[in-house]
């Protein structure tokens, strides 16, 4: 989503990335969890993302929701949690490890479906690929930051879902955009 669109203010943006870091150095701590801000999109139902990258800028867990089934605040502190705990691509974060991340957070909009991966705008828009029983999504940052064009990304979207690097050619395929309001603390 670009800033225009925008549905969070800097000044939010900023206490939702500290409810974040919060929310995992409080579970690290074996502590109660910290307040929700309060921001009255965060009691609306929402779905987000959260990225922890480490000191070096490398992805250190990336965990979230497509569709929204809880008020966004909820959604937030859950995929927090999953990120930094339940990422199964990394160990469990460290309490050492907490002031070296840094903290993305991406909030998405609805999905919608396209007719063509045509559709697919890298670098705006987020993509889900689906095909048969098997899926896979990537952000809309995902593309640029690897610079990769629409077909490297669809490409790796397929492997990704555990296809051939052509899955998403096949006639099977069905693809969702969606956009994200994509704010960290780096």
């Amino acid at each position: 989503m670009d800033n225009a669109a925008a549905r969070f203010s800097q000044s939010e943006h900023a206490a939702i990335l500290k409810f974040v870091r919060g929310v995992i150095a409080a579970n690290l701590a074996g502590e109660n969890l910290p307040a929700r801000p309060e921001i009255a999109l965060l009691a609306e139902p929402g779905s987000c993302f959260v990225t922890l990258h480490d000191a070096d800028g490398e992805l250190r867990g990336c965990i979230g929701n497509i569709e929204a089934f809880e008020p966004l605040g909820e959604n937030l502190i859950r995929n927090a949690l999953n990120a930094a705990f339940s990422d199964p691509r990394f160990p469990l974060l460290d309490p050492e490890e907490l002031p070296e991340i840094s903290l993305e957070v991406s909030i998405l909009t609805p999905p919608r479906t396209i007719a063509s991966p045509a559709e697919f705008r890298v670098g705006t828009d987020g993509i889900i690929l689906r095909v048969g029983g098997r899926g896979a999504v990537f952000l809309p940052q995902v593309a640029p930051e690897q610079g990769w064009d629409r077909e490297t990304t669809l490409a790796y979207l397929s492997r990704k879902a555990g296809l051939p690097s052509d899955g998403w050619r096949s006639p099977e395929a069905r693809f969702a955009l969606f956009q994200a309001e994509v704010f960290s603390e780096a």
